[in-house]
């Protein structure tokens, strides 16, 4: 089943233990050699109709395309404010990558509301500094929160994923890659990036000359500041964002690609997080994730037990 949705060509809802690649131009085709239980690899969703995964050359318009936005994205005020998407303002000017790294705070002119650069992450939440508002998160939004799970992401749960058919990260990533293609040189987001596993997997790779970190969770984003330092990356092309999914604070049309790796079923509100991501994706954007289908999750994954019950 599919569904046109903005600026996303189109988006594959679940068929049990099926793989299917979408492109408005053609029909929907299975992958049988991609099945895996309990887990889907979303199609990127891509208004070019060559097959995601394939290499296009400089023929390909929607490629020169991106590539030439690519040369501007980090250049010109991408980030909106998530209440009214206006532009955000930046005292020490207006590129992304100089306001991440100049530690600047950023304000909107429209709301007269301030956001907040802590030198880790910025700090795009709607409630962003608010003292008086009080928002009730859903279990599984506040379960990743913790500092115990941020801290065990990446030793030990993480790898759990295998037992609900997840091929692991490395796998997973070379399989993204390929639907990522057609967006190579420009800006990507890795939404609900966690303690930024494949953040940090895109930024070595060279694909992009821009990845934004972006997670609701300051714990997991703390988890990845202390990755990016225990393996002395360069942060010249990754940025780490604190943002709702249903509120993402881009500018409309400005990115090329969002990637979203096991985490759809911990989204509030699925359909609102990817109508954000239609929105903020530029036509002929690419939107790839993977995520858990909680009514065939084996229940014998022993860390992901504790997950549906939280969630249930």
């Amino acid at each position: 089943m599919t569904t046109a949705l903005g600026n996303v060509g189109g988006v594959l809802l679940h068929l049990p233990l099926r793989h299917f690649l979408f492109n408005p131009r053609r029909s929907l085709i299975p992958k049988p050699h991609l099945l895996a239980r309990g887990v889907v690899i979303r199609a990127a969703t891509t208004s070019s109709s060559s097959p995601p995964g394939t290499a296009t050359g400089d023929s390909n318009p929607v490629t020169q395309d991106l590539t030439e936005d690519a040369k501007v994205s980090t250049g010109i005020p991408i980030l909106a404010c998530p209440i009214c998407y206006n532009s955000l303002i930046s005292k020490n000017g207006p590129g992304l990558k100089l306001a991440f790294q100049s530690a600047s705070n950023l304000e909107c002119h429209t709301c007269k509301k301030d956001y907040q650069n802590n030198g880790i992450y910025l700090d795009l939440a709607v409630a962003s500094g608010s003292k008086d508002y009080a928002e009730t998160m859903p279990a599984m939004t506040e379960l990743f929160r913790s500092p115990l799970v941020s801290f065990l992401y990446e030793r030990g749960w993480r790898q759990n994923f295998v037992w609900g058919g997840f091929p692991g990260p490395e796998r997973e990533f070379e399989m993204a890659k390929g639907y990522l293609k057609p967006s190579t040189g420009g800006t990507i987001i890795d939404a609900s990036c966690g303690s930024g596993l494949f953040s940090r997997l895109f930024a070595k790779s060279g694909m992009f000359s821009l990845v934004i970190a972006l997670d609701f969770s300051e714990n997991m984003l703390q988890q990845c500041y202390n990755f990016i330092n225990q393996e002395g990356m360069p942060r010249e092309n990754l940025i780490l964002v604190r943002a709702d999914i249903s509120r993402l604070p881009f500018v409309s049309s400005s990115v090329d690609a969002v990637h979203a790796g096991a985490a759809i079923h911990c989204w509030p509100s699925p359909s609102a997080g990817v109508a954000e991501i239609s929105r903020v994706l530029r036509p002929g954007g690419v939107f790839v994730a993977t995520t858990f289908i909680l009514d065939v999750l084996p229940p014998v994954i022993p860390i992901l037990k504790t997950v549906r019950q939280v969630m249930l």
